[in-house]
């Protein structure tokens, strides 16, 4: 598995300190010695990269992640991008779009998130507006299934129903989390599958460094039993962990920096 580190910010202020948890969580890493099923954890030997980023051009930036971001996909068989905010989703679902057209692969998208990023988009998409941006630039709606939200905007649930995107509500885990994740699958099949994780989809309990926690998410072991569900599907290309705030989390004893550390054991 590939690991790109994408400290892209732009969630208008309310998301600095994300920019800096991808050097976290890989420092963090150094302290899990093997995942759950006993695999050894080498971090010397990670196949690593960092896209460089201007923050303060997010046009520029967001064309620079594109390009990488469609080398790497076309290079590489699995690829972890870090974020960064929800904003790198844009540049990289984008790609990822670009990259499945050229092999005549269906796209499929799959996001955990409290929320649906819907809203209004400006010319380069917040943390809060990259997947309405997405669809609108041309990702098929019927290829995306939202997971886990919680707290929508009246704007943000019009879109949802008016393109048709499917969702999985937080109540549909909580009822039967082995089922809804052979839903998961299901959906997923005969796709190329990228899956998008925001931390907030899971419970401020496990997870509090997020710009905007959300109570009553998934426990972090619920979440880890989906993501090593979703590690076994073959056609997956490509997943990014985002919105965890490294600066937020010092209060917090690091508490969302080592379960975004242990989330990335268990996927390389």
């Amino acid at each position: 598995m590939f690991i790109v580190k994408i400290p892209l910010i732009n969630g208008l202020g309310k998301t600095k300190g994300c920019e800096k948890s991808g050097n976290a969580i890989l420092e963090n890493i150094k302290e899990i010695y093997s995942s759950e099923d006993g695999k050894f954890i080498d971090v010397s030997s990670f196949d690593l990269e960092e896209i460089h980023v201007d923050n303060s051009n997010l046009e520029l930036s967001n064309n620079l992640i594109f390009k990488n971001s469609l080398d790497i996909l076309e290079e590489k068989p699995q690829t972890i991008f870090l974020g960064g905010d929800h904003s790198i989703s844009y540049p990289t679902t984008k790609a990822f779009l670009k990259y499945c057209k050229d092999k005549k692969k269906k796209p499929c998208l799959i996001i955990f998130d409290a929320h649906p990023d819907c809203m209004e988009p400006m010319k380069e998409p917040t943390h809060e507006e990259w997947l309405r941006k997405i669809v609108e630039e041309g990702f098929p709606a019927e290829n995306i299934l939202l997971v886990g939200l919680r707290n929508s905007h009246d704007d943000e649930i019009n879109f949802i129903k008016e393109n048709k995107i499917k969702t999985l509500s937080i109540n549909n885990l909580a009822e039967d989390l082995q089922d809804m994740c052979d839903s998961i699958m299901e959906f997923s099949n005969g796709k190329e599958l990228y899956v998008s994780i925001d931390i907030d989809v899971i419970d401020p309990v496990f997870a509090p460094s997020t710009g905007y926690p959300e109570v009553g998410g998934l426990t972090s072991r619920e979440f880890l039993y989906l993501i090593k569900r979703i590690k076994k599907i073959k056609n997956l290309k490509a997943i990014d962990l985002v919105e965890i705030n490294e600066k937020m989390d010092k209060q917090n004893n690091n508490l969302t920096i080592k379960l975004g550390a242990k989330i990335l054991a268990e996927l390389i």
